[in-house]
């Protein structure tokens, strides 16, 4: 066992977990004030960012730890847990990439994450060409669908 302690939160206007609609949603990462203002120092520099959260409101009691349909969906087919973006994930962790609009201070600007108002940010790291996928990117069809209005405006 280990402990992780957020290096901040998302302030923004979803309140609740819902899976669409996340495209006009700005959002706020307030850096918790353990940290120096000095750790953002440079971030200005890159045009996105990979924000990890916690999926705090999360039910623990319902973690898969081995297949499902996504999103409960029978019209999808059953896949494990690590090939899906399910939110009950064996440690409740989430990743995405964002854009940076912008920094003041300890607050970062964000647009692209998909993280509701309050979610603790475990990391933030810089996107670097050298680190995103070369070549094609193939996935099932289904996901797709899945994904078709989940960064809708």
């Amino acid at each position: 066992m280990f402990t992780i302690e957020p290096v901040g939160y998302v302030s923004n206007s979803r309140k609740t977990i819902d899976d669409d609609y996340w495209g006009d949603i700005v959002s706020v990462i307030k850096i918790s004030p353990k940290l120096s203002e000095d750790s953002l120092k440079g971030i200005e520099q890159f045009s996105h960012l990979e924000i990890i959260f916690y999926f705090h409101l999360a039910d623990p009691s319902n973690i898969c730890i081995s297949s499902a349909h996504p999103r409960e969906n029978r019209d999808y087919p059953e896949t494990g847990i690590f090939a899906q973006r399910k939110k009950l994930r064996p440690n409740l962790l989430g990743s995405t990439i964002v854009k940076l609009k912008g920094i003041d201070k300890r607050k970062l600007s964000v647009t692209g994450l998909d993280a509701i108002d309050g979610t603790p940010v475990i990391d933030i790291k810089p996107i670097l060409e050298e680190f995103l996928p070369s070549g094609k990117i193939i996935q099932p069809e289904w996901t797709h669908d899945l994904m078709k209005n989940y960064w809708k405006k």
